[in-house]
């Protein structure tokens, strides 16, 4: 199942297209309730003291919060309340109605005296407002609500951090002295296209999205309101034309397993492919271990280092598994003329990395204007220093063979488009879209959430997002990493999306392992590299 993302007028298309195949909206909002009912109950252990505030919107949203909270009263012993923001007669109010749920009009409740009640006894609170329906600014009675809500429970705790994607439902497991924050389709308040958020939105420990995740939902600063996302497609069958026609995806398990290279019982090192990387310079020394070890833990049969011969001497006895390749200098920096070297000798290899802490040494800068000139060089994957460099030069994209992977982050993805930083961030996945077709190049803009970008419009994004690589070295790692998996035979387009999975993945068991995101450092993400695979071959 690839899990498609989609903008708000693409689900609304979607939804049409749903209906006019036979796939009802009543339908549709019946699964989207059921769905998020069975989905809180595997979060939560629901028993006789669990006590759900629904909160209920005039549209959709607040529909599939209604049939959630019939659900969960049918199903479980929980004391279920709705809170209407506007007055409703539909079927699914009425049948909450009839059932005997305990119903509140906000416009009754003009003290909130009833909703600061419900609040101190909830266990769990249901965001069924606005969904994917809301604009911003909130204003009038939602927006007065949601902050009524938002205070007290900044009173009691602060959100939640937010959490890794899944798109099962799994027990959380954990002690709680605040309410569980379920959100319906969207934390109502969010903008699901471009993640914009209004300042009176719930952070909610959990978020079931239908049909396809939403790009705001993985967008800061509305990725932040959404804790864990879970995904429901409504039984909307895959091969639905106008959810086929989509060219986003977002990258899960399931797919990161399906993109793993093959490893035969008999294979031997010349089958796993060769990987080259040129790295190093007298002042990022740890850029060659830890490229060169993320190369190495990528599953590939041989890494050979490039790096002057003072840089080898420094890791070599840290770093057994690479074979060396001392390269020529000047003043301690890679000279030029180590470009005829490295291109002779990288035509036996399957792929070739360049940049991680090469420095801007001018005849390091003339070392990678000549190496690009080469009349032929292997799968190519250029970072840090490599694309700084480049920056410099005009239309520099022009000397990269076809199917090159440019690995920035936004700092680096500004001096490369002339770009401000603050432009880039703010509409990060049009940019690597449109620079991506402009250069013919696969563009991995890292970040939370990092984004992969091939020439021919499909793009993909990555669930995670944790401050655990926001550490130096993290990105060596990753570089390393997807040189090791282009050298065994992967496209450009899927090793940069898996590679950015495993990387992501592993900086998430770090941050368990260690105890807090705040210690992990680049050598921790290394060390989980083999967890995240186990995790991903498990899918």
């Amino acid at each position: 199942m690839t899990i498609k993302v989609a903008s708000v007028a693409e689900i609304r298309a979607i939804e049409a297209a749903a209906d006019r195949a036979g796939h009802s909206y009543a339908r549709m909002m019946l699964r989207a309730g059921r769905a998020a009912s069975s989905c809180l109950q595997s979060r939560m252990a629901i028993n006789d003291a669990t006590a759900a505030l629904v909160l209920v919107g005039k549209g959709n949203n607040g529909g599939d919060g209604l049939v959630m909270a019939l659900d969960l009263a049918r199903e479980t012993v929980a004391l279920v309340r709705l809170y209407l923001l506007e007055a409703r007669d539909d079927q699914h109010f009425r049948a909450a109605r009839d059932a005997g749920l305990p119903i509140t009009l906000a416009a009754e409740d003009s003290d909130g005296a009833i909703l600061a009640k419900w609040l101190s006894e909830a266990t769990v609170i249901v965001d069924a407002l606005f969904g994917i329906g809301a604009r911003l600014p909130l204003r009038g009675p939602a927006a007065s609500l949601l902050g009524k809500i938002a205070n007290t429970l900044g009173q009691v705790q602060p959100p939640a951090s937010a959490g890794e994607f899944v798109s099962v439902c799994a027990p959380a497991n954990r002690e709680r002295r605040r309410p569980f924050v379920l959100a319906l389709d969207c934390p109502s308040g969010v903008d699901c296209d471009d993640g914009r958020v209004d300042a009176n939105t719930l952070a909610a420990d959990a978020t079931i999205t239908f049909i396809a995740a939403k790009p705001g939902l993985l967008t800061f600063p509305a990725a932040g309101k959404v804790g864990e996302l879970v995904l429901s497609q409504l039984g909307i069958p895959p091969d639905l034309p106008a959810l086929q026609a989509l060219s986003t995806s977002l990258v899960d398990g399931e797919l990161a397993r399906s993109l793993l290279p093959p490893r035969p019982l008999d294979g031997h090192k010349g089958s796993f492919g060769k990987a080259m990387l040129v790295l190093g310079s007298p002042n990022y020394i740890g850029a060659v271990a830890l490229a060169g070890e993320g190369a190495a833990r990528s599953g590939v049969g041989l890494v050979t280092v490039a790096a002057s011969r003072s840089r080898i001497n420094s890791v070599s006895s840290r770093l057994r598994e690479p074979t060396w390749l001392p390269l020529e200098t000047d003043d301690g920096a890679i000279s030029q003329r180590a470009s005829e070297t490295v291109a002779q000798a990288a035509q036996a290899y399957n792929a070739l990395l360049v940049g991680c802490g090469l420095g801007l040494h001018d005849s390091t800068r003339a070392f990678l204007r000549r190496l690009l000139a080469a009349k032929s060089l292997p799968p190519l994957i250029l970072d840090a220093d490599a694309l700084n460099a480049l920056s410099q030069q005009p239309e520099w994209w022009q000397s990269l063979p076809a199917e090159s992977i440019i690995t920035p982050h936004s700092g680096e993805m500004a001096r490369l488009t002339s770009l401000s930083t603050a432009r880039i961030n703010a509409d990060r996945w049009q940019v690597a879209k449109f620079f991506a077709a402009k250069w013919q190049v696969v563009v991995l803009l890292k970040g939370a959430h990092t984004i992969i970008a091939a020439p021919t419009g499909e793009t993909s994004v990555i669930p995670f997002k944790t401050d655990a690589l926001g550490t130096a070295g993290t990105g060596d790692v990753l570089a390393g990493l997807i040189a090791g998996l282009r050298a065994q035979g992967m496209s450009a387009y899927d090793s940069g999306r898996l590679g950015a999975y495993l990387h992501a993945s592993a900086g998430m068991i770090a941050s368990q392992e260690v105890g807090s995101s705040r210690s992990v450092i680049a050598g921790d993400i290394l060390a989980a590299l083999g967890s995240a695979f186990l995790r991903i071959e498990g899918a």
